[in-house]
């Protein structure tokens, strides 16, 4: 009888590059927008504004570009994989030996090589799929790939994160507090939000989770620490030097 073995993969982990991605770009840009307004001493208001404007025009600008950037590599795929099937069609002769120069080359004994060539090459479909992944290092995507899944799922991620580093100002809009705590704690959530999307990435890359986690942490904090010091000097040192200078 014949046993069928199988495997679960997670298909969420398919999405992970896109998910990392537009949550990371999400969080980082937003609360770059947060931290230069921040350290400009721009009012609350126009942090808000900048904060929401900022999320949804990136957000659809690194969805459609996510899309648009993965459609064009499928086709590009596409479009070498019938070059090698017009090869193949044509001079089968010569891709065949191609292919066991390759394998002979990656250690295979010569003998070898011609022995698993030329039973692959009895299969033109499965063939032409390893010449694209061992000779061009390409891997042709599946029949029902759509770009624009892995777009919407980049989109949604950078809503969702971006969100965060905002929270601090929309929740406690109307609190008395000084723009210096509100800041405090959009810091806060968006180190958690940082650590929390390496400990994601972690579950579907095999990554230590504090690792993942300090990773992230860390590159997005020395990005949102350089926004804060431009808006800083900006605004303390460039243009309080320009209103001195003209008051004078």
């Amino acid at each position: 009888a014949k046993v069928s073995h199988s495997e679960e993969h997670s298909q969420v982990g398919g999405y992970i590059k896109s998910i990392v991605f537009g949550g990371l770009d999400g969080i980082i840009t937003t609360f770059a927008v947060v931290a230069g307004a921040a350290g400009g001493g721009l009012s609350v208001d126009v942090i808000l504004i900048l904060g929401f404007s900022s999320v949804f025009a990136d957000a659809v600008s690194m969805g459609v570009g996510d899309a648009l950037s993965t459609k064009a590599e499928n086709e590009y795929i596409l479009a070498e994989k019938r070059r090698e099937e017009w090869e193949l069609e044509n001079y089968p002769e010569g891709e065949i030996e191609e292919m066991i120069d390759l394998y002979e080359n990656k250690g295979l004994p010569r003998q070898d090589a011609e022995t698993v060539i030329k039973i692959m090459a009895k299969h033109k479909e499965f063939f032409v799929n390893v010449m694209m992944a061992e000779e061009l290092e390409l891997q042709v995507p599946d029949e029902d790939d759509n770009p624009w899944i892995e777009g919407g799922v980049t989109f949604a991620s950078f809503v969702f994160f971006g969100m965060i580093p905002l929270l601090a100002y929309a929740v406690f809009y109307s609190v008395e507090l000084y723009d210096s705590e509100r800041f405090i704690v959009a810091c806060c959530l968006t180190g958690v939000c940082l650590f929390s999307l390496g400990v994601t990435k972690s579950r579907f890359t095999g990554q230590k989770w504090y690792y993942a986690g300090s990773e992230i942490f860390l590159l997005g904090s020395a990005v949102a620490g350089l926004a804060y010091f431009i808006g800083w000097f900006v605004g303390s040192v460039i243009l309080a030097g320009k209103g001195e200078t003209g008051s004078i």
